[in-house]
């Protein structure tokens, strides 16, 4: 009787475990931070009052599509550096900030050009970009760190 043995499929499954656990938390990390500045659009409400015109403001519509495409963006981005990247974490940080002081630039330069906006307005923007990084930062790289990379 030959005895022949099977290769273990375990890295394929922990692969494949690890691939499903980022999803989850990719899922989340857009939901968390589209709720996040959808709570921040509804305190600027508040407080500031949008004008109308003002049509980055104008509904809350505008926040959650402004939120949720760069969210997808990075939940991408971070998949890849986690293939390529020894240290993804420290890699997507980097280019989360330099995104982040980049997206703040046509908050200076453009929005307070655009009819309807107001310093308060403007604001309000300027604290969604932070948000949004704040917690799309923390919550991808939080993943690195539970996978011990």
């Amino acid at each position: 009787m030959s005895s022949m043995t099977m290769p273990s499929s375990a890295p394929a499954e922990s692969r494949t475990g690890h691939w499903g656990r980022y999803a989850l938390i990719g899922l989340a990390t857009i939901v968390a931070a589209v709720v996040a500045n959808v709570v921040v659009w509804a305190i600027g409400s508040a407080l500031v009052g949008y004008d109308a015109r003002f049509l980055p403001l104008a509904s809350v519509g505008g926040a959650v599509v402004f939120t949720l495409v760069p969210a997808v963006v990075a939940v991408l981005l971070y998949a890849l550096l986690l293939r390529i990247a020894a240290n993804p974490s420290r890699v997507f940080t980097i280019v989360a900030a330099v995104v982040l002081a980049l997206s703040l630039i046509p908050d200076f330069t453009y929005i307070p050009t655009v009819p309807g906006s107001s310093a308060g307005q403007t604001a309000v923007l300027m604290v969604m970009h932070v948000v949004a990084a704040v917690v799309i930062v923390g919550m991808l790289t939080s993943f690195a760190r539970r996978e011990g990379r």
